[in-house]
């Protein structure tokens, strides 16, 4: 279980680390990437309702070319989008050390295109419509394994 959750705790992941020290956590940031409104704005909007700091956007080239991408800790995104595809900007963040766990959501859930996502290190790839504790555990797993470069990339 990630450090900001309480076992039995109902008031979301980033409320439970404030009730156990008395402090305002600075929340986990989750990018969400769909180019379908409805399912956009659905997985921001329960995020958000378990306490987490939840940017959104339409396409890959829109969240790279976000200042978001750096405080991302966890990016859950279509995998079939026009341009850059889920599993193209999973190889792109990591040919460029972006040390950020990716969970995948599809209408399409194809096994090989499963097999080339998890091979390249995603934390989960999930067929829609999906269940939310589903999601919720994937984005507790994400976290549990997110990977802080000491320097975010670029800027050497």
């Amino acid at each position: 279980m990630p450090p900001y959750v309480m076992e039995g705790d109902d008031d979301g992941p980033a409320l439970a680390l404030e009730k156990r020290s008395g402090r305002v956590p600075e929340a986990p940031v989750i990018s969400v990437i769909d180019d379908d409104p409805s399912v956009r704005t659905a997985t921001a909007r329960l995020l958000r309702s378990m306490g987490f700091s939840v940017h959104a956007f339409a396409s890959a080239q829109e969240f790279l070319s976000s200042p978001q991408l750096n405080e991302t800790s966890c990016v859950i995104a279509d995998v079939q989008m026009p341009g850059m595809n889920g599993v193209e900007l999973q190889e792109y963040l990591t040919a460029r050390d972006y040390g950020v766990p990716i969970i995948f959501i599809t209408a399409f859930p194809h096994e090989s295109v499963r097999e080339r996502a998890m091979k390249g290190g995603a934390v989960c790839f999930l067929s829609k419509p999906f269940d939310e504790p589903q999601l919720l555990e994937c984005v507790e797993r994400a976290l549990m394994r997110r990977q802080k470069p000491t320097d975010p990339p670029g800027t050497d």
